[in-house]
């Protein structure tokens, strides 16, 4: 039997089909470009257990038939990025009253472009054109670029039915948020959780209980001291789940490493922490609402150092304005970037409709003073939220000066870093340091500090007139 004998109007000769017997296994490569490049172009049919150019049905039974199935949903999912949409149906055919089953892959052109096939680390771009899958040429990468619909992530369709079941974290996640009420079926359907086939969109499946992928990926570390290059780390912790647990594990985690410390306010003297547990949230928030999903490989970075909390988020603002360091925080205009995880948020009562809630931080940090203003900085592939830490009375150090990697000073101080990243650009009076790390110009600072880091190569001193100028001695260190 052939093809088009069980496939009515089946069209064999254009660049919209294909067939294999089988999918090889050793060659993995050599039928999903086929995918990817039906994604890239018009999209296109993909059949398994057809002959190629003759078309003859080679079929699979039942079982065979499934196996094949969940195989090549497998490579697809791990090699395909973004994934395209498709649309898998078994064809049944009989042959001397056996069961035989044919798997049709209808591909969708993708919206987002282009398709890239990563395999062995290797990522290439396919095209279909002229019947046959090539590589991209350098114009049509860049067309597809234009071109593309600029989808987002979360609203697109997975390969994931829609259980109820596997919805508990996020119920008890709105319940808590919501005075104890229940997150209704009919509420995720009006978000679009679900699609008319009862697949869930990616979005929804970030928020399933047994979701851990790392498209949710985060990183949690404190350090010792002021950066991460020449500060010892004191903990560093990886976290995997849904979107609810994510939010909760850094809001613990955080919490649970916070300094309280006692200030007088208004004539009265009353218990501070950190940073305000409503300003952690609302940065914990928008960092998993406006995370770029697309990006493999990254994770949200959570960092506490002696002077403040960062968040940062992978992706720059979403269609926004790319700015450097900013401290008007609810000025900050950025459009969604994922309008089913945002949607499900703003549900759940932990986040607004409208605007990012950077607003809100700005009232938790309206009575600090300038050196312990929050403030965000932005570039092309990430934003930071920087939360000054209320009880560190001198405020957030000076970020101007460079982040230096260096070995440890042998006998050396906890001034080190900072008296290299001061002295880098610049030499510096011995009354210039003091003032800068806030002692006394004393004898520890010359002998302890200053005259131990010449000894051992890390300082340079140089004398003009009477006064003794140190240089940092670029040969020790690295600037990251």
């Amino acid at each position: 039997m052939y093809l088009e004998e069980i496939v009515e109007g089946v069209q064999l000769e254009n660049d919209k089909f294909e067939a294999k017997s089988i999918l090889n296994r050793d060659d993995v490569v050599g039928w999903l470009k086929s995918i990817a490049g039906f994604a890239n172009a018009s999209g296109g049919e993909f059949y398994i257990g057809v002959e190629d150019k003759t078309n003859k049905l080679i079929g699979f039974d039942r079982k065979a038939a499934d196996n094949e199935r969940n195989y090549f949903n497998n490579q697809v999912n791990e090699h395909l990025t973004p994934r395209p949409g498709m649309k898998i149906s078994f064809l049944r055919y009989k042959i001397n009253e056996n069961e035989r089953f044919v798997i049709k892959v209808s591909v969708e052109e993708s919206a987002v472009k282009p398709v890239i096939l990563k395999y062995k680390n290797i990522p290439s771009i396919f095209m279909r054109r002229d019947g046959f899958t090539n590589g991209a040429t350098y114009e049509e990468i860049i067309d597809m670029s234009v071109k593309s619909k600029k989808t987002q992530y979360d609203v697109l369709v997975s390969d994931v039915r829609y259980n109820p079941d596997k919805l508990r974290d996020l119920r008890a996640f709105y319940e808590r948020h919501n005075e104890g009420a229940t997150l209704k079926e009919k509420a995720l359907q009006s978000l679009g959780f679900v699609n008319e086939d009862g697949y869930l969109l990616n979005g929804a499946v970030l928020f399933l209980d047994d979701y851990g992928g790392k498209k949710t990926e985060v990183q949690c570390s404190v350090f010792s001291g002021f950066n991460k290059g020449s500060e010892r780390i004191v903990t560093i912790n990886k976290f995997n789940g849904n979107i609810t647990s994510t939010i909760e594990y850094i809001m613990d985690f955080v919490k649970q490493r916070m300094n309280h410390s006692m200030i007088k306010r208004d004539d009265e003297r009353i218990n501070i922490d950190s940073y305000p547990v409503r300003a952690i949230f609302e940065g914990v928030i928008n960092a998993v609402a406006h995370r770029d999903y697309y990006l493999d490989g990254t994770q949200i970075q959570v960092d506490i150092f002696r002077d403040r909390l960062e968040i940062s988020s992978p992706g720059g603002f979403y269609r926004g304005e790319k700015m450097g360091k900013t401290y008007d925080l609810s000025g900050i205009i950025s459009k969604r970037r994922n309008e089913l995880v945002t949607g499900v948020l703003v549900a759940c009562n932990v986040m607004e409709a409208a605007g990012t809630g950077f607003d809100k931080i700005t009232e938790e940090y309206a009575f600090a003073d300038d050196k312990h203003k929050p403030y965000i900085y932005s570039s092309s592939d990430h934003f930071t939220l920087v939360l000054p830490d209320l009880t560190y009375e001198n405020g957030v150090e000076d970020k101007t000066l460079p982040v230096l990697n260096f070995v440890p000073v042998s006998g050396g101080t906890e001034f080190d870093a900072k008296v290299l990243s001061f002295c880098y650009l610049k030499a510096h009076k011995v009354s210039e340091i003091a003032e800068h790390l806030g002692i006394s110009n004393s004898t520890y600072l010359r002998k302890q500090i200053l005259e131990n880091m010449e000894k051992n190569g890390y300082l340079e001193k140089s004398k003009v007139s009477r006064a003794y100028f140190y240089k940092t001695n670029p040969g020790m260190v690295t600037a990251i």
